[in-house]
């Protein structure tokens, strides 16, 4: 059990009443005024050496222990061997990483870490959220280790900007709230990202797409056709973009656009961009659409943004549809059709009052594909449509389902959902657009599954 969340235990009658989740009670002031002592002392003699980077991980580390070693031996307060161990790996996480929080982001299986606010931290293990036991000592402790990875990436966060977006070295997503904003301490959440980026064998793995249709998006990139990856909040759309990604072929340039850094491409020529909030005085914010704008003078082979969330569609669809084909992008929506929805509302969210038509006939031309992900219930992320954009029929977009998920497979004993994903029989038109550059489809891969004999109830041609 860690240190600070035994610092703030109650006597056992309040430890029992207070249930499962971490207990709020008394600080055992001695070990709190040690605690803060030693953490004061170790970054006013070591100072600048935290932050030059000509010194190796391992030399830091060992001259943080050294020193910390030092600190508590100086020091007169009565304390326990266990509870002296657990003190200095503690004050060492504090300086060298992330304090209490830092086991967790060790931890392979944890996908996700919500700190809302100081003593309540939830994990994400597959799929499901826990309240995990570790705690921060206070309000102050949890600001600290905010304050920290904002600085990391040249962010600030203050009572004037009290939202930050950020991210952690190994490309991990950070937000953070604090007051006035943020009810009951500062919040921070992190979405963690693999050291080892996922491949397309991983996600085949995890059952978010089948072989089939792995073959078939590869097919659709090396052609260059336009992207959409489309699903709501947390079922993997950057995973499965930057998966998407890894199939450019390695001798084109590639631009990535981002508001923190998420993607990791594995290509040798890759511009990464990232976008800059305003300064103190409110000035000096450079948006996703400046850049995207910017990436056009860059001679770029592919444009890939990591989210369109507002006037940088229209910019994106302009692209695509002036000769930088292959392009790759996300939004937020819950199904294909209302992913065509909000790519018109983002578009006027650009200033120019454009007519629907007009719009509608830039999102047809320009958009090849949707791919939908979906957070299934249980816990599971999977590609649900890849659906076709078809073109226009008077003043409709039209759609059509290459493949879908199969929810007619049911789920096992365990709850988990057992159908994949499997083509619906249809072919799609952009197959010629694949054959001129020399990418052809078989039909083998569209070909619905002889097993069951009925294509999935979903299939074929939709409207919005």
């Amino acid at each position: 059990m860690s240190l600070y969340r035994r610092l703030h235990e109650a006597s056992g009658e309040d430890a029992a009443a207070a249930g499962p989740g971490p207990a709020a009670g008394r600080v055992d002031p001695a070990i709190e005024e040690l605690r803060h002592r030693v953490h004061s002392s170790l970054i006013e003699e070591l100072g600048p050496i935290l932050y030059d980077t000509r010194m190796s991980e391992d030399e830091l580390r060992k001259r943080v222990h050294e020193s910390l070693h030092a600190a508590i031996a100086n020091e007169r307060t009565p304390i326990s061997a266990a509870d002296k161990a657990q003190l200095i790996q503690d004050v060492s996480d504090d300086i060298l990483g992330y304090g209490p929080i830092d086991k967790l982001l060790r931890d392979d299986d944890v996908s996700e870490i919500m700190c809302n606010g100081p003593k309540q931290i939830y994990v994400e293990r597959s799929g499901k959220l826990t309240l995990d036991e570790v705690t921060f000592v206070d309000d102050m402790h949890l600001r600290r280790i905010i304050d920290k990875i904002v600085a990391q990436v040249g962010r600030r966060i203050d009572e004037s900007s009290p939202l930050c977006d950020a991210r952690l070295p190994d490309g991990s997503r950070v937000n953070a709230v604090i007051a006035p904003l943020s009810v009951g301490g500062p919040f921070l959440t992190i979405r963690k990202f693999s050291a080892d980026p996922l491949r397309i064998d991983d996600l085949i793995r995890f059952g978010t797409l089948s072989v089939h249709s792995a073959r078939f998006l590869q097919a659709c990139i090396v052609g260059k056709l336009n992207v959409i990856v489309s699903g709501g909040t947390g079922t993997g759309k950057t995973t499965t973009l930057n998966v998407l990604s890894s199939f450019i072929p390695s001798d084109e340039r590639i631009i990535t656009v981002e508001d923190a850094k998420e993607l990791q491409l594995i290509q040798d020529h890759v511009l990464s961009l990232e976008t800059r909030p305003a300064n103190v005085e409110g000035k000096g914010e450079v948006s996703i659409r400046d850049l995207v704008k910017n990436t056009l003078r860059m001679r770029p082979d592919r444009i890939v943004v990591g989210e369109c969330r507002s006037g940088e569609a229209l910019d994106m669809l302009q692209a695509m549809n002036t000769g930088h084909d292959g392009s790759l992008t996300t939004l937020h929506a819950n199904n294909p059709r209302d992913s065509l929805s909000r790519l018109e509302t983002l578009v006027l969210m650009a200033g120019y009052d454009l007519p629907v038509r007009a719009i509608r006939e830039q999102i047809a031309s320009a958009v090849d594909m949707i791919v939908q992900l979906q957070r299934l219930r249980d816990g599971s992320r999977r590609i649900t449509h890849i659906t076709e954009v078809a073109g226009m029929e008077g003043e409709i977009i039209t759609l059509q389902d290459v493949f879908l998920f199969d929810y007619s497979a049911g789920v096992d004993e365990s709850g988990r959902f057992k159908g994949s994903l499997k083509p619906t029989g249809v072919r799609p038109k952009f197959a010629q657009k694949l054959a001129d550059h020399g990418i052809r489809l078989g039909p083998e891969m569209f070909s619905v599954p002889a097993a069951g004999g009925e294509q999935p109830a979903q299939q074929g041609r939709g409207r919005r």
